[in-house]
């Protein structure tokens, strides 16, 4: 008898744990279009603005294990609330910063927002493969990952509607030249104070919803899972151990390390992308609104497919497509370039939960919170690489093409590798089941 995707008695749970995964859509796909306004309202170079995701990012790669460790000692339910009061703290921060106009003071707020993400999503990945049996684990995450680009579309229309569209620093001359950097320094000031309130005031309000959704988590009850917050779970050393020794786990953390540089990669720099070709930001963000709108679907594609395709052959074969994309998107200079650039997506949709599956796959449970969290703190690749892009952009011209097309072979190296971790995968199943037979 084939296993249920969801059991009827953790329905409730799963509804809950899975509108988490809209919440920090939601942070990462404002954030991302950030990266190019600072630039233009703080006169920044590409390569600092994108500090932005090394400092974002950069708190997934300290939380994460500390956030394993705090779930082990107390509860799933415990992490959730200390991640939620952690992101609603970083979002009222951008009040201050905002006020004192210094970069760096938004760094710091995005960087304690994401010890709140980490907490989040220390918990609610491992849990959702929990809720069942693992037959149907990697499918039931990516069912519940599914609602996580429904946050990162809305995130992508505050940001295209009513951020990016307002930023008077980002208006234009008749020739397409941006007017902000011909202007005096005392007009300068009084624009970047009223840029500065755009950006912050969608983050406010983000950190009142996040406020009224942990109210409302506080009073449900979450079931407990085996070893959450109880005896029942090695020690750190055996777990360390055991993880180590576990090849497609190991490897697993390395290839999500490169995927969710990738698709950071993708994402920032659409934008930049969009602005060689001579089209301004809210335009550009409507590109990324496309973008992600095949990322959705492309979830509930690759959800579909599982039942008929074994997730780790769909992985290598959605990696082969978003590598032949990011080709596209290096090579061809002009909007059937910007056109491949938007095509990754649909190939990056099934990539985070599907190796997330399968890395915990054959994980015990006693190990999963901790193995979780190092998966997690693999989105430090997030933080890592769009700097050394912005590097490759500030040159403006490499090689006889446009640098912002050159940048994407950074993507393309990411794609080459996840697509060789599900093949490699791929054909250990295969010779593990033919040696069972």
């Amino acid at each position: 008898m084939k296993s249920k995707l969801v059991e009827r008695k953790f329905l409730l749970p799963f509804i809950l744990v899975t509108s988490l995964f809209a919440l920090w859509g939601f942070a990462n796909d404002i954030t991302n279009p950030m990266v190019a306004a600072f630039q233009t309202v703080m006169e920044l170079s590409a390569s600092k603005a994108s500090l932005i995701q090394f400092a974002f990012y950069g708190g997934y790669a300290t939380m994460a294990v500390p956030a394993a460790l705090f779930i082990r000692r107390y509860s799933y339910k415990s992490g959730i609330l200390l991640g939620l009061a952690l992101y609603a703290t970083g979002a009222f921060l951008f009040i201050p910063a905002a006020e004192y106009q210094m970069f760096s003071f938004f760094c710091v707020s995005l960087y304690i927002l994401t010890f709140g993400l980490a907490f989040l999503e220390t918990t609610a990945n491992p849990f959702i493969l929990s809720l069942g049996s693992k037959e149907t684990s990697t499918r039931r995450l990516n069912l519940a990952q599914s609602f996580n680009p429904m946050g990162s579309l809305s995130g992508m229309a505050v940001a295209s509607l009513v951020v990016l569209p307002n930023l008077i620093s980002d208006r234009r001359d008749a020739e397409g030249n941006i007017i902000f950097s011909t202007l005096s320094e005392a007009e300068k000031a009084d624009i970047r104070l009223h840029d500065l309130a755009v950006i912050r005031d969608p983050y406010v309000i983000l950190g009142l919803v996040v406020l009224s959704i942990l109210i409302v988590i506080a009073l449900v009850k979450i079931p407990k899972k085996e070893g959450d917050g109880t005896d029942e779970r090695n020690t750190t050393g055996q777990t360390l151990r055991n993880l180590w020794h576990n090849g497609v786990y190991r490897y697993g953390v390395v290839t999500q390390m490169f995927y969710v540089a990738a698709q950071i990669m993708v994402w920032t720099f659409i934008i930049q992308y969009a602005d060689n070709l001579g089209i301004n930001k809210a335009t550009a963000q409507n590109y990324n609104i496309v973008a992600m709108t095949m990322f959705l679907c492309g979830r509930f594609l690759s959800t579909f497919l599982m039942n008929y395709v074994d997730s780790r052959k769909l992985l290598g074969i959605f990696g082969v497509g978003a590598a032949i994309c990011s080709l596209g998107a290096i090579i061809i200079v002009g909007m059937p370039g910007l056109y491949c650039l938007i095509g990754i997506s649909l190939f990056m949709s099934l990539m985070f939960p599907t190796i997330y599956g399968i890395s915990l796959e054959n994980v015990s449970d006693k190990d999963t919170t901790l193995g979780a969290a190092f998966l997690v703190m693999a989105i430090v690749g997030g933080a890592l690489m769009p700097p050394l892009q912005g590097a490759i952009i500030d040159l403006g011209t490499l090689y006889g093409l446009p640098a912002v097309n050159v940048s994407y072979s950074l993507p393309l190296l990411c794609f080459i590798i996840i697509a060789l971790y599900g093949w490699m995968t791929e054909r250990k199943r295969h010779s593990e089941a033919q040696g069972a037979l």
